[in-house]
C-alpha cells in the first residue's frame, strides 16, 4: 500500500526543491506532488490526513503526497509563509506551485490535481 511520505528539510531539498542551490523555483521531483503542512495538534488536520492517505492510493505512480511538520520543520514552514495549517502546496512538474488553505473537501483536491498537477485518476 502506498504511504504518504513525511518530509524533512534534507528529504525536501531532493524531493521537491533545492533552495540552498537555487533561488529560483526548480522542482527536483519526478511526480508532481502535494504537500500538506499540519501539526499534530491541529483539528483540521486531522480531518485531510485519511483523504490524503485515499488519494496516495488513487493517484498511485502518478503523484506523490508528502507531509511536512511546521512544528518540527519550522525553516520549511517559513520559507512558504504558512500561516494557518493545513496548508496544502500542489507541486506541477512545470511551473509555479500553488497553495490552498484550509481543510478541503476530497473533490476539491481532486479538482486542483486535475487543474494545477494536471494529473487525471
Amino acid at each position: 500500500m502506498a504511504k504518504v511520505e513525511f518530509l524533512t528539510e534534507e528529504s525536501f531539498k531532493t524531493k521537491v526543491f533545492n533552495f540552498e542551490a537555487s533561488k529560483d523555483w526548480k522542482f527536483e521531483g519526478e511526480l508532481p506532488c502535494l504537500i500538506d503542512f499540519y501539526a499534530d495538534w491541529c483539528q483540521p488536520c486531522k480531518m485531510v490526513a485519511p483523504i490524503l492517505e485515499e488519494l496516495q492510493e488513487e493517484y498511485q505512480g502518478k503523484i506523490n503526497v508528502y507531509k511536512i511538520d511546521t512544528e518540527a520543520e519550522r525553516n520549511l514552514a517559513g520559507m512558504f509563509g504558512i500561516q494557518s495549517i493545513p496548508s496544502l502546496l500542489f507541486v506541477p512538474k512545470d511551473g509555479q506551485p500553488q497553495m490552498a488553505v484550509g481543510a478541503l473537501p476530497k473533490e476539491t483536491f481532486k479538482k486542483a490535481i486535475a487543474d494545477v498537477l494536471k494529473v487525471e485518476e
